[in-house]
């Protein structure tokens, strides 16, 4: 690791993963740092490649771009794997999942850092042999994490607002959704929802979205909600009296007060929702608060945050990839780590 930088004991430190090489990682990494935005009293850590980010450091200034910070002025535990010609993808998913598990290793030594990764490409984890569903999966394993939940929270630059979607299942196909969805799997997860958004609050409003349009319209668009669903959310419930619970809400409409309070000072709140699949709480989340989402792992030992957008391949070296999600996702990782409450909570 390069140490022009000396990490300091009593400084917060940010380790980043690069993620995809060939993706808009680390456009978007050094386009990032670059920003006012970002907390001054802390020690950067890049997990990558440092040929490859000197690389796009030199091809990002040949375009014109000029809002960029230059690698080496950044310590970088530069991880050097070989390169298949005939096989890019495999090389760089291979690559990117041995950034993040050094990542890990790093960001476990000290007490007072959070992890930031960047975007990888799953099918090319696959292709590498990295059989997991997505970082969070990886993760969780690699912390011996029980019960651990993806969050996307965003604060409104409008009214200071955090909004949160914690999603009940992840990374897996839409019919693969009501099989594993269970009482146990949405109290978890409830569980999660509560205790993170009790660190800004003393009683939360959680709502739940229903599974089917409508909730099911009592049985006739679906009988999940009828048949068990009402009755978890309701068990729960009674278990957590320092928490209201509303739903399960029809998933049309279970959004419409979150755009409200996103762009309205004075619109009511609620604290958290609870998705019961991927897409259907990635859209409103994508839609209301554009490029300031934040993918947050609850659960872990430590905070790991991430942009919400993907490795952007078609964009990739083109020197026009937005870094506002990126911004987001270090000055999220400091917040909720240098609350001393939330992270004893982890």
């Amino acid at each position: 690791m390069s140490n022009k930088n000396n990490l300091i004991d009593n400084k917060f430190r940010i380790i980043i993963s690069v993620g995809d090489d060939s993706g808009i990682g680390p456009e978007v990494i050094l386009k990032a740092l670059f920003s006012k935005e970002i907390p001054k009293n802390t020690d950067i850590v890049i997990v990558g490649s440092q040929t490859n980010l000197e690389k796009e450091y030199s091809n990002l200034k040949s375009l014109g771009v000029k809002n960029i910070v230059d690698p080496s002025d950044y310590q970088i535990y530069d991880i050097e794997i070989p390169f298949e010609i005939n096989n890019p993808k495999k090389s760089n998913g291979n690559a990117s999942f041995f950034y993040l598990k050094k990542a890990i290793e790093i960001v476990q030594k000290y007490p007072n850092a959070a992890l930031v990764t960047g975007p990888i490409c799953k099918k090319s984890w696959a292709l590498a042999g990295h059989n997991y569903s997505g970082q969070t999966e990886f993760l969780a394993e690699s912390c011996q994490a029980k019960n651990v939940g993806m969050l996307f929270t965003a604060k409104s630059p409008i009214t200071n607002w955090r909004f949160n979607t914690l999603l009940a299942t992840t990374h897996i196909p839409l019919h693969e959704v009501p099989k594993q969805l269970t009482t146990q799997v949405i109290h978890s997860k409830l569980d999660l929802l509560s205790e993170f958004c009790k660190n800004y609050v003393d009683e939360p409003l959680l709502k739940i979205a229903g599974l089917n349009p409508h909730a099911g319209e009592e049985g006739l668009l679906g009988s999940e909600e009828k048949n068990w669903i009402n009755d978890a959310v309701a068990s729960w419930s009674k278990k957590n009296k320092g928490v209201k619970l509303l739903g399960p809400i029809s998933p049309d409409t279970c959004w419409n007060s979150s755009a409200k309070a996103w762009r309205e000072k004075t619109s009511p709140i609620q604290d958290g929702i609870l998705a019961m699949y991927h897409d259907q709480g990635l859209i409103p989340i994508k839609v209301i608060a554009l490029n300031y989402s934040v993918n947050t792992t609850l659960g872990l030992p430590f905070i790991r945050t991430s942009p919400d957008h993907g490795t952007g391949f078609d964009i990739a070296g083109r020197g026009f990839a937005q870094s506002q999600s990126m911004v987001e996702a270090i000055k999220t990782a400091f917040d909720l780590t240098k609350d001393s409450r939330l992270f004893n909570a982890h």
